[in-house]
């Protein structure tokens, strides 16, 4: 049973089919490219999640073994010393991983091995979704529509039973990987953010559906609050499923909490970007309107791009987002807009500078969803809005925390109190940058009301 982003034992369709098998189930995780090639925190991050899952297995009286390099190689070693008759996965959609898992099953196949995929990422897998005509869906309400009514399956229990084996193959200690070596000092800073593993995953869920989802229409706009579900970290890295988030907010909503179908109504989003990364894998690394191909974006690392991404730029609403997520690891979905609005509007920086960062900083890393959040919000993605939407991080500020909570949670600068929480952002970025809690608040590097001008100036002299 090889693991990847589904790291839970509960509503986990190919676990549960290996275990009805009644042969010996050997869970294995494999460190390869492409988990290298993750970001510091996203792959610090899997690591905290894979070490868990090796915790919750030898709990079930079952146990983790890790290997690392090619992927196929791996499988086919551990094969020659288990006597494995069967490989079994969780589904995964962006092109790497679709081309690796692609010659691992027609490569075991073909040496007489039984090599199954099963679904358990999504609710709805991309290819079973189309327009009337036979298309694929280029705009969010659509595609909510067309399944917002079809049945999700119900979440499967956690096996009884794990077969184990009479031997089990080696295991490489994950510590020695160093999956947090990228991190440095801000591990420290991050680690008591994160809700770890499947049951602290399951709490959150709980505790949104009691306490706050009938409020999550307005809550989830409000940065200073605890409105939304946080389950962002665990669904990227399937310590829980989407199945049981659907069915939680279903019953939500026939209680008549107001809020739950808006909560649905983000689960799919989540689908919707997986739904445009299959059919439009380009999506991930270029412009999915080819039309912006020709707009000059600012690629360099300016001393404004270097501000925003220090949480420096003078713009409130800005900074305290990007402090948030040095800080946690995650940032609020109302200040992803605004930070993505400003790098790619104000600024006139290219999008693909904001979702590197982003890859390397978020705990919540997801492929799909950080690729479509940074089109949507530069203008070249799938948007029905177009690109002329300029949020204004002032105004954006005055309607969203308007007694700045949220500015003062995050930002230390020019306060005699500050919060704890401001001042642990100093401690988790790198020493490189310099900065101090005592430094001076800057001043704009492009102020708020001159971003729309700016931004719609050279859109017009590039035809838009």
């Amino acid at each position: 049973m090889w693991f990847r982003r589904d790291l839970r034992l509960s509503d986990h369709p190919a676990l549960s089919a290996a275990c009805a098998t009644g042969r010996p189930v050997i869970p294995v995780v494999i460190r390869d490219a492409q988990v290298d090639a993750l970001g510091a925190a996203p792959k610090w991050r899997w690591g905290l999640g894979v070490s868990h899952l090796g915790e919750t297995l030898k709990g079930a009286g079952s146990r983790l073994i890790c290997r690392s390099g090619d992927a196929l190689e791996v499988l086919e070693a551990l094969i020659r010393d288990t006597g494995a008759g069967a490989v079994y996965w969780t589904r995964l959609y962006d092109p790497q991983a679709v081309a690796r898992d692609t010659k691992v099953k027609s490569t075991l196949k073909e040496a007489g091995i039984e090599a199954r995929s099963f679904g358990g990422h999504l609710m709805f897998e991309p290819w079973t979704t189309e327009t009337k005509t036979g298309g694929f869906y280029k705009v969010y309400t659509p595609f909510w529509r067309s399944v917002k009514d079809r049945d999700v399956d119900a979440p499967l229990i956690t096996p009884g039973q794990i077969a184990t084996p009479q031997d089990w193959p080696a295991s490489e200690d994950i510590a020695d990987w160093a999956l947090g070596a990228a991190m440095n000092r801000g591990a420290d800073i991050v680690r008591p953010h994160v809700r770890l593993g499947e049951s602290a995953a399951q709490s959150r869920l709980g505790a949104f559906i009691a306490h706050r989802v009938a409020s999550y229409d307005t809550g989830r706009d409000l940065p200073a609050t605890d409105g939304t579900s946080n389950l962002s970290e665990n669904l990227a890295l399937g310590e829980i499923s989407p199945h049981q988030c659907w069915h939680a907010g279903m019953r939500a909503m026939h209680e008549g909490k107001p809020g739950a179908e808006t909560f649905l109504k983000e689960l799919v989003w989540r689908e919707f970007a997986y739904h445009l990364m299959h059919h439009t894998p380009h999506i991930l690394d270029g412009n999915w309107k080819p039309d912006w191909d020709a707009f000059p974006w600012n690629t360099d690392d300016t001393s404004e791009v270097m501000s925003w991404k220090q949480g420096r730029t003078g713009i409130q609403f800005v900074d305290a987002a990007m402090r948030e997520m040095y800080v946690t690891g995650r940032m609020h979905n109302r200040g992803r807009m605004i930070v993505a609005s400003y790098l790619t509007k104000h600024l006139l920086t290219h999008w693909k500078v904001g979702q590197s960062w982003f890859d390397d900083c978020l705990i919540d890393w997801d492929p799909a969803a950080n690729a479509m959040g940074w089109q949507w919000s530069a203008g070249s993605g799938p948007d029905a809005t177009p690109y002329f939407r300029v949020f204004n991080p002032v105004t954006q500020l005055d309607k969203f925390d308007k007694n700045r909570d949220y500015v003062s949670r995050w930002i230390a600068e020019g306060r005699r109190n500050k919060h704890a929480d401001a001042q642990a952002y100093f401690d988790a970025i790198p020493r490189s940058w310099g900065l101090s809690p005592d430094d001076t608040y800057p001043d704009p590097v492009v102020p708020a009301d001159q971003g729309r001008k700016i931004a719609l100036s050279a859109y017009e002299n590039r035809g838009f």
